[in-house]
């Protein structure tokens, strides 16, 4: 009981058995609500010594007044009274799914007594089989016009049907040949609906059986001179395999799956949903959920297919996912019972088409969580709120309007680089973002100790100030007026780390005699502000637009960070191999093209090398010699990277915990290079 809140229920008391479990405040609200296979295991796991669990949770657990759990039957059982209660409480813990915008689909009303095709954004319609969704509306007016040509069903509103259905007079739509329906007089009710089934068939499995058969209707009625309905068989093939063009083929034509790609970081994650009927995506639907407790991609997986499946969707055969929760078992019988007892199967993508496509849909995702993250920076309104949060968080007397933030990043205690980058008013300022390079150091803290000593020493010089750079650029920009080394002193100084690297940099600042600018630190993992001589540390609200700027300046200086260490690691490796007689950056590039590697160019044989194209068998023995005389530390590190600009990220990443990328741009950033004797041009 001891470290731990002082109402914990005892462990006797609570059930081992499958069931749901709601913490509540003292005003009876519901925080949090969760399953468990086990609920005396799952909640003793909250109720473990408090330093011990994770800066939210803990947060959570000390918000609480008590806990209170239903078992159930089965695991399938919780799962589905745990969406229950989430759709019902609305608890501020569990994740929260932003879908900003509403997707146009194909429904047709199958609930009425003659069916409509029509295009809406309500997916409640009672009794209607939906398609979709389309990312344009367009989209589905194109697809309804090509399918009604087949399959002309009826297509007028309500009103419509029910005035011409009284008057014997065939709808608007009817007359100028745009409806099939019984009110254009056409065909009975009962012909209408065996069309509408018709339909439905072939948008739910593209079956291009359909189109065989309406060729060999054409070329009968062509063999018995019926030139005209031949014409409108062609009409209708055509029709048909238009449709079938535009949706992009990705597998087997008897594949039905949804797959969902998932980007995230510590506060939010980006969804992309490929929807594939007959082999073809069908629909691409993305939204983005906020997280407020720190879960594991299989948890957070677990509550965006229930989100999805959970009210009207039915799922399909196949549900591939990028990882598997821990009770995957009964979410995927679950799904089964959501498909009508049918079978539902779920995986994930190991190899061939099918992890194809999932790279393509997570790559979607990071790309819309970049322009999510990059959307709410854009409000003037967003980012002045966000500043007056930080000083209140941190207790400083005003506003940062400007923030400098550092970060150190190196391979294995070689080629060790920082960087600084710097927001005013909220967004960067790219012209005077800085790199260093630390020629001699014990570890990270005496790196940032160093760095943060170069900048303070320089914190009060006077130069021309440089241009303003346009804030809405990606790219870092040069001011074309002599270099300023910072046009006003900051309010707010911000390291990538813990305790450690906050401590490093306060020595900076006392033996600067800099008093007067706050300094924080921000830990990657819990996402925690560390304050000077705290012993815990500042938690701000995993939504809040502050955390979310800090959270940004700190990504932006690591991205600067591996990307500058990348680039001197390039040179360095292009440097040794220059001074070999006869071998230009051209043989260069070609040598590491071929091999791959260093290591690999290291370990071949004269003979081999003499193989890469230019190079001959003298110029091949003064390489091997010049690689032998060579540090192999000095040029391993360099590996694939120094080979393909565009190689991952994870061959640079440095082994600090404190410089994990979040996100690695290719190829060097063209910046002046700040050294202790002043700013460099880049190599």
């Amino acid at each position: 009981m001891a470290n731990t809140v002082p109402w914990r229920p005892k462990a006797s008391e609570i059930p081992t058995d499958p069931g749901v479990y709601r913490w509540r405040d003292e005003a009876g609200r519901v925080l949090y609500v969760g399953k468990a296979k086990n609920l005396r295991a799952r909640l003793s796991n909250y109720f473990a010594p408090l330093p011990t669990l994770h800066e939210r949770t803990r947060r959570m657990v000390l918000t609480a007044r008590s806990v209170e759990w239903t078992t159930v039957g089965s695991e399938i059982e919780a799962l589905q009274l745990e969406y229950t209660w989430i759709k019902e409480f609305d608890p501020p813990f569990n994740v929260k799914f932003r879908d900003d915008k509403s997707y146009p689909y194909m429904a047709i009303t199958l609930g009425e007594e003659s069916p409509r095709v029509m295009v809406t954004r309500n997916r409640k319609i009672k009794g209607a089989k939906y398609f979709g969704p389309y990312p344009k509306i367009w989209a589905v007016h194109d697809t309804i016009d090509l399918m009604i040509k087949v399959f002309p069903i009826r297509t007028c509103s309500d009103s419509s049907y029910k005035r011409a259905m009284q008057t014997g007079k065939p709808c608007f739509p009817g007359q100028i040949g745009k409806c099939g329906g019984p009110c254009s007089q056409k065909v009975t009710i009962a012909e209408h609906r065996a069309i509408v089934e018709q339909f439905v068939r072939f948008m739910a499995s593209y079956d291009r059986r359909v189109i065989t058969e309406l060729k060999q209707r054409m070329a009968a009625s062509a063999d018995a001179m019926q030139y005209e309905q031949a014409a409108r068989y062609r009409d209708q093939v055509g029709a048909l395999e238009a449709v079938l063009e535009k949706s992009a083929v990705v597998l087997r034509d008897s594949v039905d799956l949804d797959l969902f790609g998932v980007a995230e970081d510590e506060l939010a994650a980006a969804v992309q949903l490929f929807s594939v009927r007959g082999g073809r995506i069908r629909g691409v639907r993305g939204w983005v959920v906020d997280k407020e407790l720190d879960i594991s991609t299989g948890d957070l997986v677990e509550q965006i297919v229930q989100g999805q499946y959970a009210t009207s969707e039915e799922p399909p055969r196949e549900v591939v996912v990028p990882e598997l929760p821990e009770d995957a078992e009964a979410l995927e019988q679950w799904l089964s019972e959501r498909r009508g007892g049918r079978g539902t199967k779920l995986s994930t993508a190991q190899r061939g088409d099918r992890a194809g496509l999932a790279r393509t849909a997570a790559q979607n995702a990071a790309q819309a969580l970049m322009l999510y993250k990059t959307k709410r920076s854009a409000d003037y309104t967003t980012r002045s709120a966000a500043l007056a949060d930080i000083q209140e968080a941190l207790g400083m007397t005003e506003a940062p309007l400007r923030m400098e933030c550092y970060d150190i990043s190196h391979l294995q205690g070689t080629n060790v680089v920082a960087s600084m980058v710097v927001f005013e008013d909220g967004l960067p300022r790219k012209d005077q973002y800085r790199r260093y390079t630390i020629a001699e150091t014990t570890d990270d803290t005496d790196s940032m100790y160093q760095v943060l000593s170069r900048r303070l020493a320089r914190l009060d010089e006077d130069a021309s100030v440089p241009d303003v750079p346009d804030a809405t650029s990606d790219d870092v920009v040069e001011g074309t007026k002599p270099t300023k080394r910072f046009a006003y002193r900051p309010q707010l100084l911000i390291v990538d780390g813990g305790q450690p690297q906050v401590q490093a940099a306060k020595r900076a600042m006392d033996e600067a005699g800099v008093h007067d600018i706050a300094l924080v630190g921000i830990a990657k993992r819990l996402e925690e502000l560390w304050l000077p001589d705290d012993d815990f540390p500042v938690i701000m609200p995993r939504n809040s637009e502050a955390l979310f700027l800090i959270q940004r300046i700190r990504d932006q200086a690591h991205r600067f960070a591996i990307t500058h260490q990348r680039t001197r690691r390039k040179r360095d490796v292009r440097s040794q191999l220059s001074e070999v007689p006869g071998l230009g950056p051209t043989r260069v590039n070609a040598l590491l093209k071929h091999f791959g590697s260093v290591s690999r160019l290291r370990e071949a044989t004269a003979e081999q090398i003499a193989e890469v194209n230019g190079v001959g068998p003298a110029t091949a023995a003064a390489v091997v010699t010049k690689l032998a005389q060579t540090p192999a530390s000095a040029l391993t590190a360099s590996a694939a990277s120094a080979a393909s600009p565009a190689s991952p990220s994870s061959a640079a990443e440095p082994s600090s915990p404190t410089s994990t990328p979040t996100s690695t741009p290719t190829g060097p950033v063209q910046v002046p290079t700040v050294s202790e004797d002043g700013p460099q041009r880049p190599a």
